[in-house]
């Protein structure tokens, strides 16, 4: 029985190669139905996709407890090789702030031809990952490097879970 982890391929390596079959299937989309049509439904299934993750990846936290620290410590499959240059500027129990001021995912994006729906393919992963790993943890981000920024602002937040502040 073959092994379907994949969590040992770096992700920019998954992105790749989910996004050499997702360009093609987007332009015929496009082609067919629009471009308008077409993203909105690249975007809710990469989302439904991105919290089915988070959720996949929460199960396997200490106790199916997943912490801000825990969080923290996945984030590390997400900058592997140096996939993303950050700047932390607050890793707490209840906050994860930095900014990334490289973003390999857009350059490879870009350098495939499909920068123009990078967003959907990545950024649009991010808030829907932690909505799954963690309902209590949300995601501000103000600006993204794949819509044309200098860096991206990534502010994670992990409220006190109602039954804890009683």
């Amino acid at each position: 029985m073959a092994n379907n982890d994949t969590t040992q391929v770096p992700v920019l390596v998954k992105r790749k190669l989910q996004a050499e079959v997702i360009g093609p299937i987007y332009a015929e989309m496009v082609a067919q139905i629009g471009e308008e049509k077409a993203a909105s439904i690249l975007d809710a299934a990469i989302r439904k996709a991105a919290i089915a993750e988070g959720r996949a990846f929460a199960a396997k936290a200490p106790n199916g407890n997943p912490s801000m620290q825990d969080f923290i410590k996945l984030f590390e499959l997400w900058t592997t090789g140096g996939s993303l240059e950050i700047d932390v500027l607050e890793a707490s129990d209840t906050r994860f702030d930095f900014n990334v001021t490289r973003c390999r995912y857009a350059e490879t994006y870009k350098d495939m031809g499909l920068g123009e729906i990078g967003h959907l393919l990545s950024c649009n992963r991010d808030a829907g990952f932690c909505e799954g790993y963690d309902p209590n943890m949300q995601l501000e981000r103000q600006q993204t490097i794949m819509e044309g920024a200098k860096c991206c602002t990534f502010r994670y937040l992990r409220k006190q879970p109602e039954a804890a502040k009683a």
